[in-house]
């Protein structure tokens, strides 16, 4: 079982930016990911990137939205950029161990709005 902390959800203006981070502990993790959901929808895919470096994002964000990790740290970050109010969304951390259990964060919440 892997333990994901999140952490850099918060409420900014259209066009800003911000930067989520999630970090691992407790088995050894091979993909790492974001996911995100608002009321009454399904949990979608962001972003997901294996340990090698390999990425793959949902089409609406690509682009604006980075993901990149820290292996050494366990740790995954999304950088959102040009953000909309469509975008906002409670997102969750994921990661799959090694042994191919899923694990997911307790969720942070990103507010795009003026």
């Amino acid at each position: 079982q892997v333990q994901l902390v999140e952490s850099g959800g918060g409420l900014v203006r259209p066009g800003g930016s911000l930067r989520l981070s999630c970090a691992g502990s407790g088995s050894p993790i091979s993909i790492m990911g974001w996911y995100r959901q608002v009321p009454g929808k399904q949990r979608e895919l962001v972003a997901t990137i294996t340990t090698g470096g390999n990425t793959n994002y949902a089409d609406s964000v690509k682009g604006p939205f980075t993901i990149s990790r820290d292996n050494a740290k366990n740790t995954v970050y999304l950088q959102m950029n040009s953000l909309k109010p469509e975008d906002t969304a409670v997102y969750y951390c994921y990661a799959r161990s090694r042994f191919g259990f899923d694990s997911w964060g307790q969720g942070t919440q990103v507010t795009v709005t003026d």
